[in-house]
């Protein structure tokens, strides 16, 4: 298991606002990483990690991933755990949701914004 440092659930002020550590799955670890470091090399993307609502548990962690171009803004909330796959093409972040017999969830994030298909047909040859 690994561990992520996230920042805290937006909570009542009994609970310190200081960065948690989560022990999270290998693999999500690493869709993490893979989303963060794609963001990084993108001035107008954001993507910040929180602890979810079930405090105390393993692979508790929310993403967030914001566009930001003048007065629009767009985002994409999610658990890490309903990602399946994330994919860099180098042009575009392809995260893959929820596949389930060939159908899957997908969010394309580009240099100009996010599409999301909630109805994608997978195709293997």
């Amino acid at each position: 298991m690994a561990h992520l440092l996230v920042q805290p659930r937006n909570t009542p002020a009994e609970r310190p606002n200081v960065p948690v550590e989560i022990e999270v799955e290998e693999g999500f670890s690493a869709h993490a990483a893979v989303i963060e470091d794609w963001a990084a090399m993108r001035q107008q993307w954001e993507f910040v990690l929180r602890e979810g609502h079930d405090f105390g548990r393993a692979n508790n962690v929310e993403g967030e991933i914001l566009f930001v171009a003048g007065e629009q803004t767009s985002s994409l909330a999610f658990r890490l755990d309903q990602l399946d796959a994330v994919e860099d093409t180098g042009q575009e972040l392809v995260l893959r949701f929820e596949e389930k017999d060939g159908i899957a969830r997908l969010a394309r994030l580009t240099a100009n914004g996010l599409d999301v298909e909630l109805f994608h047909v997978l195709t293997f040859t």
